[in-house]
Formats: C-alpha cells, structure tokens, sequence
C-alpha cells in the first residue's frame, strides 16, 4: 500500500462520514424546532471546542496534513462558519483540495521532513511517517470523534455506522 492510499483516502472517506453525521444535526435541529446554533455552540465539557470548532479542526488536521506530506502549499481557510451550511462547505472544500493533490505527490512523503505548529510562535518537525501517525491521525480522528459525541449527546440519532460513513 502506497502513503497515498493510507492517508488522503482515510481522511476523504472519513470527511464525508462527518458530513452526514453533520446533516443528521441539522435534520434532528429543524424537526425539532431547534436553534442550530444551539448544536453548533454544543460541547460537552465546559473546556472543550464547540461542534463548530470541533468540524473546523477535523478539516483543517486533514486538509493541513495532506498538503504537508505532499509537499504542497498548506491551504489555509478562515475559521468563521456559524451555520451546519457553511460547515458542509467548509468539508467540501477541504475534500476538493486533498483530491486535487496527485498521489504521485505523496512519494516519500514517509521520510521527508514536516514542519508544524505546535503553538503560538512554536513549530516542530517531525518525518513525515511520524507526523502522519502520531499527530494529523489522531487528532483528525479526535476532532471527527468528539464531533460526532457532541451530536449524540444533544439526542441526535446516530450511531456506529454513521461515524464510519459505511450503510450496513
């Protein structure tokens, strides 16, 4: 199995499975005559990010990685949704972009050096196998997680097979 097909299609499958959990909240919000800023301010801990917060940084981990094991520009995308529409947008994109990405880019991407953020005015760098496994992985799948959690909890009807993104 190439980089390639261990990374940008995890993320893209992944993407669209947020995208129908997201749908799922916006349903559950009109049918219940709910707010959907009531959803989208969601947490489920007083010291954690928003739903909102929450989707923007699953994109941007995905999105943000793709580019830097490819050695592309790193796209970088204004944090202002406040609707379930602009968040869908958001993923949409960010899919665009890491599709746009030709695979052949991603050779070596296991060895080549990768420098991120890791706070205000600090970076790290790390091989891109590393980076790939220890920091944009998990941290996607953490942010696509608690997204998916904040939803449940607000009684949204979900379950295993839509985090997956897969029909039984």
């Amino acid at each position: 199995m190439s980089f390639y097909d261990g990374s940008a299609p995890v993320f893209v499958h992944m993407l669209n499975a947020l995208s129908g959990v997201l749908a799922k909240g916006q349903a559950y919000a009109e049918a219940n005559k709910i707010e959907p800023s009531v959803l989208l301010n969601a947490r489920l801990h007083p010291t954690m990010f928003t739903l909102t917060r929450q989707v923007q940084l699953a994109c941007d981990f995905s999105g943000k990685a793709c580019a830097r094991l490819a050695g592309t520009e790193v796209p970088m995308m204004p944090d202002d949704e406040t609707t379930f529409e602009q968040l869908q947008a958001r993923i949409e994109k960010v899919i665009a972009n890491i599709q746009a990405i030709p695979a052949g880019k991603y050779e070596g991407a296991d060895t080549r050096d990768v420098t991120f953020p890791t706070g205000k005015d600090k970076s790290k760098t790390l091989p891109g196998q590393q980076f790939f496994n220890h920091v944009a992985l998990p941290n996607f799948f953490f942010h696509c997680t608690t997204a998916y959690d904040i939803l449940r909890h607000n009684n949204v009807e979900l379950g295993k097979f839509d985090f997956l993104g897969v029909r039984p």
